[in-house]
C-alpha cells in the first residue's frame, strides 16, 4: 500500500526502513498512473513468518465478515504478474493467466502463501486483483507483524486519504493477529515516528 514500498516492487531496490530483502523489479518500472482508497469485503489478518519484515505478513481472507481498508493501485497486468512473482520470492518475467479469476473471482495458481488471485469487484471498470493465502483466517495460527511492517501498511493507509492516523492506528491494532500484541496507542506512536 505504500508507496516507498511499491517503488522497490515496480524498480527494484530494498523497501526502506526495515526490508531485509532487495526485489528485482518488473519488466515494466512505470509507477501507477493512478492510486485509490478502496473497502473491500472481508479481513485483514496477520500469520506466517515474514522473511523481509520478521513477524506476521498480511493475508486477506475475503470470505470472513468485515470490511478490508486497503489501496488500489492502477498497474498493468503484467506488472501485477511481475509483482505476484516477487512476493512468492519467483523472477518476474511470467504473465498469469487472469481469466480465471476475472469469470469466478477467485483462481489458485498454487498452495503458497500469495498464489491464490482474488476479484472482489471492479473500480471505475477496472478489476481489482490481489492476492492471497488459499487458506481461510481461522485456519492458521495467527501471528503478530513487526514494527517495520506495520509502519509500512499504517503510511500506505494514510496516504490514501481516506482514515485518519487515528483510524488507522484502531483498525490496524485490532487485525486478528496483531489484536491483543499492539494497541491503536502503539500503533499510533509508530505513525507518529513515521511522520
Amino acid at each position: 500500500m505504500h508507496t516507498a514500498r511499491l517503488r522497490c516492487y515496480l524498480t527494484g531496490g530494498r523497501p526502506p526502513a526495515g526490508g531485509n530483502r532487495v526485489y528485482p523489479g518488473c519488466r515494466d518500472a512505470r509507477m501507477p498512473s493512478r492510486s485509490a482508497a478502496v473497502e473491500l469485503p472481508g479481513s485483514l489478518y496477520f500469520a506466517t513468518e515474514s522473511l523481509v519484515w520478521t513477524g506476521g505478513r498480511a493475508f486477506y481472507d475475503p470470505d470472513a465478515g468485515g470490511r478490508l481498508w486497503a489501496r488500489a493501485h492502477l498497474v498493468t497486468a503484467g506488472q501485477f504478474a511481475d509483482i505476484a512473482a516477487q512476493e512468492m520470492y519467483a523472477a518476474p518475467g511470467r504473465d498469469l493467466d487472469i481469466g480465471g479469476v476475472l469469470a469466478t473471482g477467485r483462481a489458485e495458481l498454487g498452495p503458497g502463501r500469495y498464489e491464490t488471485l482474488v476479484c472482489p469487484g471492479r473500480l471505475d471498470g477496472y478489476p481489482l486483483l490481489t492476492f492471497t493465502a488459499p487458506w481461510r483466517m481461522d485456519d492458521v495460527a495467527p501471528n503478530p507483524p513487526s514494527a517495520p511492517y506495520l509502519r509500512h501498511l499504517a503510511a500506505g493507509l494514510l496516504e490514501a486519504g481516506s482514515w485518519d492516523a487515528p483510524q488507522i492506528a484502531g483498525y490496524l491494532a485490532t487485525r486478528p493477529g496483531a489484536a491483543g500484541h499492539w494497541t491503536p496507542a502503539s500503533v499510533s506512536r509508530l505513525i507518529t515516528e513515521n511522520a
